[in-house]
């Protein structure tokens, strides 16, 4: 008898609330690598994991074709690592670590995986090519993806995958269930700013001795905002928020210094490359007017999250035939989290799915959303995504090795 989703659910559930309990933030994650590793144990995959990180790649050789170098191969990938907030969700197994918490439903995709892992372990014999599993730390803000990428993930089973897919759980935004798709620019490229602007501190009833460098960050912060509006096509955004402003001990004392951090967000290269450009020039100048300096450091991180047309296509078929065509929304406009995935995507053709995990009958737009310490994913999306991740490899490899095996006809042609 075949092993069915539903079989997986107490294990799935068990298993994600374990890793929900303990959250590991970062690149170094080993109790969360302990755990993958004991649920994937007494599985026929190949298990090897990372030196640079605390990474688990498993390899699924399926028996259904003969080994050889053109073999199809499927990346399917699930991140690992929590975030640095304090749990105030109030669910009973609520995080144990203090200032730690898995506020953006990684535990789900990981869990989700491995139970992909043992329905394609069970249909290995009809499998006609390999299935690689990548779990993956450091998600949130470390490019555990580049690290695992340098490392190999993509040529794991023996040549670079031909499709790949990952999915992510979201606690708003969509309803209990519901699956997001959107071909081409699904989500922003994202891109960090630190500034520190350097004056003369003073005492505050004498600014005209000192040279004060907080209302100087203060006119920066401001025109960053402005220049968006000025510089950049409305129909083609970016997002700049400031979310650090330091400066001063005292009300009354002018500090040396101010700083500040932004994130910013934009769906198109022609935008990332102009504010790569044009946001230094600006507060470099806005610096200079005052007399002052200012240290402006831009950093490139994430790219947009590009997906293939064809395979986000192909997954919505197998949405539609696995789940209903109900459960499935394709998205009208991206969305401006940003996602390492992307560094996948630039090198092999997928897609990225969400999958809304908030309460059954809570309202999407005022439930708490991913990275808030009150964000709450509910367990009754584990079997269907363990079930969707799997068929994603299953009907994508069965694909492959159909364009690859010539037909009757054509054997018939070749000999004539």
């Amino acid at each position: 008898m075949s092993l069915e989703p539903r079989d997986l659910t107490d294990d799935l559930i068990r298993f994600r609330h374990e890793l929900h309990q303990e959250p590991e933030v970062g690149l170094d994650l080993p109790r969360t690598q302990q755990k993958v590793l004991r649920e994937l144990d007494g599985l026929p995959l190949e298990i090897s994991t990372g030196t640079d990180t605390t990474s688990v790649t498993a390899v699924l050789r399926g028996r259904g074709a003969p080994a050889g170098p053109d073999r199809p191969v499927v990346l399917l990938r699930a991140d690992m690592d929590a975030l640095p907030v304090q749990e105030r969700s109030g669910v009973a197994f609520s995080s144990r670590v203090d200032g730690a918490m898995h506020a953006c439903g990684h535990d789900l995709h990981t869990a989700m995986l491995t139970g992909a892992a043992r329905l394609l372990a069970d249909r290995v014999e009809q499998l006609p090519g390999d299935v690689v599993l990548m779990f993956q730390p450091g998600e949130e803000g470390y490019d555990g993806a580049s690290v695992m990428l340098r490392e190999g993930v993509l040529e794991a089973a023996g040549r670079t995958a031909d499709a790949a897919y990952a999915m992510h759980v979201f606690s708003g935004l969509a309803p209990h269930g519901q699956l997001l798709t959107k071909p081409g620019v699904m989500m922003s490229a994202s891109d960090g700013l630190e500034v520190v602007v350097h004056g003369s501190g003073g005492h505050g009833s004498a600014p005209h001795h000192a040279k004060d460098p907080v209302t100087t960050a203060a006119e920066m912060v401001t025109a960053l905002q402005v220049m968006v509006t000025r510089q950049l096509d409305m129909f083609d955004p970016a997002v700049v928020t400031v979310g650090l402003l330091q400066a001063g001990t005292k009300r009354n004392v002018i500090p040396d210094t101010a700083r500040f951090e932004a994130t910013i967000r934009t769906f198109s290269d022609e935008n990332r490359n102009h504010l790569q450009v044009a946001i230094p020039r600006l507060l470099q100048g806005i610096a200079a007017a005052h007399g002052l300096e200012a240290e402006v450091h831009y950093r490139t991180e994430y790219p947009r999250t590009v997906t293939d047309l064809t395979e986000t296509e192909r997954a919505e078929r197998v949405i539609a035939a696995l789940l209903g065509e109900e459960r499935m929304t394709r998205l009208a406009t991206p969305v401006s989290g940003s996602e390492d995935f992307s560094h996948v995507l630039d090198r092999v053709p997928g897609t990225f799915i969400g999958l809304g995990a908030l309460t059954p009958g809570a309202d999407p737009a005022a439930a708490a959303f991913n990275h808030s310490p009150l964000a709450v994913f509910d367990d009754g999306v584990l079997t269907d995504g363990a079930a969707l991740y799997a068929e994603l490899a299953t009907t994508r490899l069965a694909a492959l090795h159909a364009e690859a095996t010539p037909t009757d006809t054509a054997d018939a042609l070749a000999t004539a």
